[in-house]
């Protein structure tokens, strides 16, 4: 079942400006033009997990989120499942990396990139 616009908008996922950060800094070291593809699977321990990629090409409809240098795309697919979701990026004790809170999932695992809807 299809979202109605108004409900798609408002629920268009969001990049955190250090996520932005981090992705513009690693697109330094990538070919030019690359960005940063999130996209969602099937798979994991919950049953979803989340996929980091660099791609070269955009779909035409692909939604492209782009803040403070950096370029994310997400398929259609991807982007009913992460529904009003924030892309963030956290460094922690014992850890860093991207971090996605998407309020759609009714469960998550320990790893962080695999959630159940």
């Amino acid at each position: 079942m299809e979202m109605p616009a108004a409900t798609r908008a408002a629920a268009t996922p969001s990049l955190t400006e250090k996520a932005a950060r981090r992705i513009a800094e690693l697109a330094r070291s990538e070919p030019p033009g690359s960005m940063f593809r999130v996209s969602v699977e099937s798979g994991g321990c919950s049953g979803f997990q989340y996929k980091f990629e660099w791609d070269t090409a955009r779909a035409p409809d692909d939604l492209v989120l782009a803040r403070d240098g950096a370029t994310v795309l997400l398929d259609p697919v991807t982007v009913q499942y992460m529904a009003g979701a924030q892309i963030d990026f956290v460094t922690d004790l014992i850890q860093q990396g991207f971090k996605i809170t998407n309020p759609l999932a009714t469960a998550s695992c320990g790893c962080g990139t695999s959630f159940a809807i």
